[in-house]
């Protein structure tokens, strides 16, 4: 898990970086465990565009992960550690004793052949799954529910780590890479470790045309445009917009929160990110 140094034969090689993928066992998915994805290119039922810069990219297939981790009692070995197209982290094929195969985030330092287990009353190793009122405080996990039986939604990004806090009262108390101390209710699963592929915010794209593989297309500033596409457009010569910041619908993008003030889960904030 390094980072390479691109020989500089390009501009575009001459500051690039890339993963060295020492990690990776395999350049081959398992075929069951993947479906066919579908790209829009940002555009709704209607063909409106109603998600800016999204288009062209690699074609790939979706990997089906496990973030539910909901086969208890039933050891898996670590068969293979694969790179996944749709996400920062890598992930690890666990095949079941029962014949099973499934796939989940792979953690730092799961190697093949490792043995992992989800349940109540599992040993706390790195890639075991299990609720949080189980894990004792000071502790990192992952792919963290916030719903219990839902499945993992947070801490699933590359290096990605939360640490368990303290235990109150049917709720446990992480802190989220964030910086934010939240409760999450204590049957909520979790998985113990950090996120593998850490070094991966350290690598540099080096050029336009990676991003655009990546199926990120340019993104022009509102100013440069005319006034028919966007509030901050026109004007003779080069202008600053004369306004503050505002997407092309009018909304502040720049210190303007968004988020609902009546949202259920704020009273579970305990310590905001700010």
């Amino acid at each position: 898990m390094g980072i390479r140094e691109l020989k500089p034969t390009t501009p575009g090689n001459r500051f690039a970086t890339r993963p060295d993928f020492a990690d990776i066992t395999t350049d081959s998915p398992e075929k069951s465990l993947t479906v066919a994805l579908r790209k829009s290119g940002g555009r709704n039922n209607r063909g409106r565009i109603t998600m800016r810069r999204r288009g062209g990219g690699y074609r790939r297939r979706y990997r089906i992960i496990d973030f539910k981790r909901n086969k208890f009692d039933i050891p898996a070995k670590v068969a293979t550690i694969e790179y996944d197209p749709n996400r920062s982290a890598y992930i690890a094929l666990l095949h079941y004793v029962d014949g099973e195969k499934r796939y989940i985030i792979a953690p730092t330092g799961l190697k093949i052949g490792d043995e992992v287990i989800s349940g109540k009353n599992v040993d706390l190793k790195t890639g075991n799954c299990l609720s949080l009122k189980n894990i004792p405080a000071g502790m990192s996990v992952h792919n963290v529910e916030l719903i219990p039986g839902k499945g993992g939604q947070i801490v699933r990004s590359a290096g990605a780590l939360a640490r368990v806090m303290s235990h109150d009262e049917g709720f446990v108390i992480l802190k989220l890479p964030s910086g934010e101390v939240r409760m999450i209710p204590e049957n909520c699963m979790a998985t113990l470790g950090q996120v593998g592929n850490r070094t991966h915010n350290r690598v540099v794209s080096g050029k336009a045309g990676r991003s655009r593989w990546l199926g990120r297309r340019p993104k022009v500033r509102g100013v440069a445009m005319n006034p028919v596409d966007h509030p901050m457009g026109g004007g003779e010569g080069k202008s600053s917009g004369g306004r503050h910041p505002v997407s092309p619908t009018g909304v502040k993008s720049k210190g303007f929160k968004t988020r609902k003030k009546n949202k259920k889960s704020n009273d579970l904030i305990v310590k905001r990110r700010k």
